[in-house]
C-alpha cells in the first residue's frame, strides 16, 4: 500500500476493521450514508509518511512501516513500542552502498522510506525493508522490536534501489522442517544489472546467518531470479515492471503487475506506449523459475476498457457469493481495482472499476497456454525478456494443474488477456484500495478512494453490489 498525502488516521482505522475482521466495529444494520461513524485514530509525527502496515493474526497487534521508523500498534492504536530506521548519511548513487565501503558521492542525509513489511511468523520475526543503502533490510522482534539481524555486506542483501514506497513486494513461502524462502519483486529503476526484477531468497532461522536473503539456487548458468535484459531498454527506454500485489495460493505465488509495453493502435504504422496489467505466476518448488508465466488481466464495462491495475487483495468466495459465480465456498477470489484506458500510470483518470477474478479459472487459462506451446503452436510471446520472437518447440508430456514447467518454453507469455467480472464502477472519485473477507457466508468488500472515502459493499455481483454504508 502506497502512502497517501490525504487523512492517513481514517485509513488506518478502516484497514484495522477489516484486517482484523471485528464483528464489533461493524455494524449488523446499515448506517444512513449522512450519518458519520467515529473511528479510533493514531496520528504518527508531522514530517512522517505511512507507508505499509501488517496485522499479526493470532495477536491483533499492529506493525505500521513509516519514514525513519516502525511502530508496534495495540488493536485501539496505542503506541506499544517504536523502532527508528533513520535518516542517515547516504546517496542512492553509492553501490555498494557507503557502510560496506568509502563511497565518492557526495552524501545528504536521507530518509529511510519503509518499502516492505512482513510478518515471519515461524520466527516470530518482522522484516522491514526501507529506501536506505539500495533496500537493506531489518529483522525485528516482534515482541519489541530488538534488532535480530541487518545483513548489508553482500549483493544479495541490496534488494532494490528504488526509493519510492511501493516498489517492493514479498511473499513468504512457510515450510515446518526447511527454512522458509521470500520471493521479491521489485522496480529495478533502469538498474537491472544490480537488481533482479523478480527472485526467491533463503530466510534462514538465523537472523544473523551469513546466507539471509541469499538466492535459493544460484551456479553459473541457472538462478532463482529474473532480470531484466539490457536490450529491453533499446525498446523502452524506461522500462520497469511495478509490482501492484502478490500472494501464494496452492502451489503458486502470484505477483499482480503494471507493465509498459508499445502497440500499434488500430490503423497506424507506428507504435505508442501504453501499460498493461499482468499477473505472474510461478511455481513455490521452482528454484530455476522455468515455471514463469504471465497473462494480461482487466476488464470491461458497458463499453468502457479498464486496463490499469491500482489495487488486488485475495479473499475467498463465501457461500452467499460462491452461488452467484458458481464456484465453491473457498474457492480463491481476486479482488481488484482498475482505472480506465492504459495509457496513464502516475496520473490514473478517476474512472475506475471493481472487478473479481476467479483464481481458477486463470490458472486454467495458463494451463491451455501451456498445453499449445508444447504442441508448438505460437510463441514464448514474452516481448520485454525474449526481444525476438521464439517459436515454441513441440514435446510430448502431460500437463496437469500443478505442471511447473522445463528448461524449454520458458518463460512463457499469454497473449490473450483474461477479464474480470465487474461489479462496481465509480466514475469521479477513483478507487485505490480494496480489501475483502468472509463474514458469516458473506462477501464482504471495502474500497477506498482518491478522496479518503471508503465503501463498503456485501456480496458483490455481476448485477452490481449492495453498498451498505459509505464514509
Amino acid at each position: 500500500m502506497k502512502a497517501m498525502p490525504w487523512n492517513w488516521t481514517c485509513l488506518l482505522s478502516h484497514l484495522l476493521v477489516v484486517g482484523m475482521g471485528s464483528s464489533t466495529l461493524l455494524p449488523r444494520q446499515p448506517l444512513p450514508l449522512t450519518q458519520k461513524r467515529s473511528f479510533v485514530t493514531f496520528r504518527g509525527e508531522p514530517t512522517e509518511g505511512f507507508n505499509h502496515l501488517v496485522v499479526d493474526e493470532r495477536t491483533g497487534h499492529i506493525y505500521l512501516g513509516a519514514v525513519n521508523r516502525i511502530y508496534k500498534l495495540s488493536s485501539d492504536l496505542k503506541v506499544l513500542v517504536t523502532h527508528q530506521t533513520g535518516p542517515d548519511e547516504d546517496n542512492p548513487k553509492c553501490y555498494p552502498p557507503r557502510i560496506v565501503q568509502t563511497c565518492n558521492e557526495p552524501l545528504t542525509t536521507t530518509n529511510n522510506v519503509n518499502k516492505m513489511l512482513l510478518i515471519d511468523y515461524k520466527e516470530n520475526r518482522l522484516i522491514a525493508c526501507g529506501s536506505l543503502y539500495q533496500g537493506i533490510c531489518k529483522l525485528l522482534r516482534l515482541e519489541d522490536l530488538f534488532k535480530l539481524g541487518e545483513p548489508f555486506h553482500k549483493k544479495e542483501h541490496y534488494l532494490s534501489g528504488v526509493n519510492e514506497s511501493g516498489s517492493v513486494f514479498g511473499v513468504i513461502v512457510s515450510y515446518s522442517n526447511l527454512d522458509d524462502k521470500l520471493f521479491i519483486a521489485t522496480a529495478v529503476d533502469g538498474k537491472p544489472e544490480y537488481f533482479p526484477t523478480i527472485s526467491s531468497r533463503k530466510l534462514t532461522k538465523n537472523s544473523e546467518a551469513d546466507g539471509m536473503f541469499a538466492y535459493v539456487f544460484h551456479d553459473e548458468f541457472v538462478a532463482s531470479m529474473i532480470k531484466i535484459p539490457s536490450d529491453t531498454f533499446t525498446v523502452i527506454p524506461d522500462f520497469d515492471i511495478y509490482y501492484v500485489y502478490g500472494f501464494s495460493s496452492g502451489n503458486f505465488v502470484y505477483f499482480l503487475t503494471l507493465q509498459p509495453e508499445m502497440v500499434s493502435p488500430p490503423g497506424s504504422t507506428t507504435k505508442e506506449q501504453v501499460y498493461t496489467s499482468k499477473l505472474v505466476r510461478l511455481c513455490k518448488e521452482d528454484t530455476a523459475f522455468n515455471s514463469y508465466v504471465e497473462v494480461p488481466i482487466g476488464c470491461e464495462r458497458g463499453g468502457v476498457e479498464y486496463r490499469l491495475l491500482q489495487a488486488a487483495y485475495l479473499s475467498k468466495a463465501g457461500a452467499v457469493l460462491g452461488r452467484t459465480l458458481s464456484v465453491r465456498p473457498d474457492d480463491d477470489l481476486l479482488f481488484t481495482v482498475f482505472s480506465k484506458g492504459q495509457k496513464r500510470k502516475m496520473k490514473s483518470l478517476d474512472e475506475s472499476a471493481l472487478c473479481i477474478f476467479i483464481l481458477k479459472q486463470i490458472n486454467d487459462r495458463i494451463k491451455e497456454r501451456l498445453q499449445s506451446c508444447y504442441r508448438g503452436e505460437g510463441t514464448l510471446d514474452l516481448a520485454w525478456l525474449k526481444v525476438k520472437d521464439i517459436p515454441c518447440s513441440s514435446a510430448l508430456l502431460t500437463i496437469d494443474d500443478n505442471f511447473c514447467g522445463l528448461d524449454m518454453n520458458a518463460p512463457l507469455g499469454v497473449s490473450e488477456m483474461v477479464r474480470g467480472i465487474p461489479v462496481f464502477t465509480e466514475d469521479r472519485d477513483r478507487m485505490t484500495s480494496v480489501i475483502a473477507y468472509v463474514y458469516k457466508n458473506h462477501s464482504l468488500a471495502f474500497v477506498g478512494t482518491k478522496s479518503g472515502k471508503l465503501k463498503k459493499m456485501q456480496n458483490p455481483q455481476i448485477q452490481g453490489p449492495t453498498i451498505d454504508s459509505e464514509q
